[in-house]
């Protein structure tokens, strides 16, 4: 009993919750021995080729496949008739937001294939299956499409304006959702009876997303089972599943299999469905083979949805002492050409629940449009509103501090809930369950070494360049726990497999979830594998996105735990010819009170699965089938530092140091937070000073490739420290508050801010995203000749 009692200590002292375990499949990765999409081929499988629409509004009057279909290697072409016909149905949005009218928000389905208008360039109207890629893009270049151009519009608030091109004639205005949350007329008198008003517009700019590896997708069809197979890298199996069974192919979900491997990046644009994946499938059933179809990084930049793009105006309400008393915001959320799964959300509800921030807020409304135009559909983008919210509040209490002369820590200080006001019921119907947020502003500007930055800008001067700092806090709204599955399966060769509904698209998420089940079980960590792609494992899953994974998954790898320990109990108690109340379970091991009788829990599960003398009321073995019903959201916060140097000359900004401190409740793995927290800081930097996404008068995008699009590289941002002050959720079983997305949410405010501390003192007030070495140097010449 010693030895096994010290060797599971042993273990959660190395693999338990908190420790900075390197993550197991990296070294396969390392070698590139990974299983993505890409790499599936099927027996005798075909090959598709998207044929897309060049223009970014028109109608479609025909399309001619004549010559297409003649070209060697082709086997078939479908279109949006073809479908029609077939009775597929239509990709929807399914949020449940409603016009400031109360009506419910306008819904427009969504074809896999475009069949009467192409409302924006790259969208999809036919597919060449063909019997190599080649031929296919070869034939696919002979299909002619007799289109008549109609203008069209491809920003936000051009698009809600009267004399706009109309996108759909069931949405006039082009406005999809006219949001509004709030009492304006309370916000009215507190905007008009302040001390100080800070008014500001802001854009958030459109991000190409550019994951690792791009979109792919094979399919085929059982005939002898009617079941549909779909490999595809995504977000979530469980979820794919069903939007693809029930609401476009109208069959049972069970006949509709979905399998993902490894996957190279989403960061929230590969969660949901896409018109390719609906075409490979339909062309496997129609053909009787496999249908394969992988995009290029230039069909990705026009047919993966993009993120942000919101243009809003942000107002901020102030007392003579500096206290906050309102805070309004308003303005237009681009959605692109369609609806996707949630879209609507982040210019409208998702603005609302984070722009409360860290402060203590009496009144705040939100009243925002949700617009189509002629661009690529708009979807979640890590953070999805959250750092867009956190950026709109954090710009306005810099502004607000240099308007009013009063130093911006101190005015944060002022304005902050503290932690015996938590919880917190927000002016924005959220409830606060815990959080230090004083404690953490005051550790990150320690951590920042803020009184010497006054040094570090006279040697920056020395050298002809300006120095600026600024202060990003933020507070995120994670997305609620529905329902997730915790299945721990006992293997036959001695394994354990975790089964769970998430999806790890680079977030390594087979480490923690095996260090939850190795401490609360004392499995052996080397002996943890986990499932997580494929649909048929499945009972339930959310799928990854809105930084809920290791709260969903963990919270049911706890309780499926616990059901295990029952079942353990009741199958030692026999064991040992013992009564189920004397056995007791610790450090992996059940045992009888009070004696040296003791088996180690692989051991039971061996005993369960071999002996064939147990009473047909005991279990016959240790596997669990859970689902961990729900969690409220969490609220993981923090606060980020940024100094920066801007090259006056040139424009060129340069980050030079960073620092941050945040609250993510329990910290499962610090070494994979860490990286976390870099990965979304990083991003935030490219939003901040690189990304911009670029339409013509005619729709056309500009920015179509890396020669006009540009991505942070590891030597545009230097090292950044790293420090936690964890206050515990109270909301999901590990206390667990999720930090996938929080690096954004930091990094896009305290950047700014910095830019905009070190071009003050030129006379420059404002300067929107992405400030490139151009809007930067511009800014500095229209100060100086002001």
């Amino acid at each position: 009993m010693d030895s096994i009692v010290d060797e599971n200590r042993l273990g959660t002292m190395k693999f338990g919750i908190g420790q900075p375990v390197p993550r197991s499949e990296d070294p396969k990765l390392l070698r590139g021995e990974g299983a993505y999409t890409d790499d599936t081929n099927l027996d005798g499988q075909a090959y598709g080729v998207m044929v897309r629409s060049p223009y970014a509004h028109g109608i479609l009057n025909g399309i001619e496949t004549a010559d297409a279909r003649a070209m060697p290697g082709v086997i078939a072409i479908f279109t949006g008739a073809d479908l029609e016909a077939a009775g597929l149905g239509t990709m929807k949005c399914g949020l449940p937001l409603k016009n400031r009218d109360g009506s419910p928000i306008t819904y427009v389905p969504r074809a896999a294939l475009a069949t009467d208008k192409v409302r924006f360039v790259g969208d999809p109207v036919a597919i060449v299956i063909a019997e190599t890629a080649a031929q296919a893009r070869d034939a696919a270049e002979l299909v002619e499409l007799d289109i008549d151009p109609l203008p069209a519009v491809t920003d936000a608030r051009a698009a809600a304006a009267s004399d706009a091109p109309q996108i759909y004639d069931a949405v006039p205005g082009n406005v999809a959702l006219d949001y509004q949350y709030g009492d304006t007329a309370k916000v009215d008198d507190a905007l008009a009876s302040a001390a100080h008003v800070t008014k500001l517009s802001l854009r958030n700019n459109r991000i190409v997303v550019n994951a690792m590896e791009p979109r792919s997708a094979v399919g085929a069809f059982d005939p002898a089972s009617e079941t549909y197979t779909l490999h595809v890298g995504c977000q979530g199996v469980f979820g794919m599943m069903n939007t693809l069974a029930k609401q476009i192919f109208d069959i049972a979900p069970e006949k509709m299999h979905v399998i993902t491997g490894n996957v190279g990046g989403s960061f929230g644009m590969k969660a949901g469905a896409y018109p390719e994946y609906i075409c490979v499938l339909h062309a496997a059933k129609a053909l009787g083979r496999p249908v394969k179809w992988t995009d290029d990084r230039s069909g990705s930049f026009l047919s993966d949805c993009h993120g942000r793009d919101h243009d809003m105006t942000a107002e901020l309400a102030l007392d003579a002492d500096g206290r906050f008393t309102a805070l309004r915001i308003t303005g237009y959320g681009n959605v692109g050409a369609f609806l996707s799964a949630v879209s609507p959300m982040m210019p409208t509800l998702n603005t609302l629940k984070n722009s409360n921030s860290v402060y203590r807020l009496p009144l705040i409304e939100v009243a925002t449009k949700a617009v189509f135009t002629n661009t690529t559909p708009i979807t979640a983008y890590r953070g999805a509103g959250r750092p867009e919210a956190n950026y709109y509040m954090e710009r306005l209490i810099e502004t607000a501090a240099r308007e009013t002369g009063i130093d911006p820590i101190e005015l944060r200080r002022r304005n902050l809930i503290q932690p015996a006001e938590i919880p917190y019921a927000a002016a924005n119907g959220m409830n606060y369950d815990s959080g230090d947020f004083p404690t953490i502003l005051a550790k990150a500007v320690e951590g920042a070494d803020w009184d010497g930055c006054e040094a570090r800008k006279a040697e920056s001067a020395k050298k002809g360049l300006l120095r600026g700092r600024g202060v990003g806090c933020y507070l995120e709204v994670t997305a609620p726990v529905q329902q997730e599955m915790g299945g721990i399966r006992f293997e036959e060769n001695g394994d354990v497999t975790i089964i769970t509904g998430t999806l790890d698209y680079g977030q390594g998420h087979w480490t923690p979830f095996a260090q939850v089940l190795h401490q609360k079980l004392g499995v052996p960590f080397e002996k943890i594998r986990l499932i997580q792609g494929d649909s048929a494992e499945l009972i339930a899953g959310g799928g990854t996105g809105g930084s809920k994974s290791i709260m969903a998954s963990g919270g049911a790898i706890l309780q499926a735990g616990d059901i295990v320990i029952e079942k353990g109990k009741k199958l030692a108690a026999h064991v040992f010819e013992t009564a189920v109340e004397d056995i007791v379970f610790q450090n992996g091991a059940f045992e009888v009170a009070g004696t040296d009788r003791t088996i180690g829990i692989m051991e039971l599960a061996k005993e369960a699965r071999t002996r064939s003398d147990l009473p047909a009321d005991l279990p016959k073995d240790l596997s669990v089938a859970h689902i961990f019903d729900n969690a409220p959201s969490a609220f993981p916060n923090g606060c980020h530092v940024c100094e920066l140097e801007v090259d006056p000359e040139t424009g060129t900004v340069r980050l030079d140091r960073y620092s941050m401190v945040n609250d993510f409740g329990t910290v499962v793995n610090p070494l994979l937070v860490e990286g976390q927290a870099h990965g979304g800081i990083v991003q935030g930097f490219g939003q901040a000073l690189m990304e911009q996404t670029l339409y013509d008068e005619e729709g056309q995008l500009q920015t179509g490739s890396f020669m006009d699009y540009a991505l942070p590289r590891a030597a545009d941002v230097p090292n950044f420290s790293f420090a936690t002050h964890a206050v515990p959720a109270t909301t999901n079983p590990l206390g667990a508050k999720g930090c996938g997305e929080a690096g954004c949410a930091g990094s896009l405010p305290s950047i700014m801010n910095a830019l905009v501390d070190a071009l003050a003192p030129l006379g420059v007030k404002h300067i929107d995203m992405p400030a490139t070495p151009e809007k930067v140097w511009a800014a500095i010449q229209a100060a100086k000749a002001a």
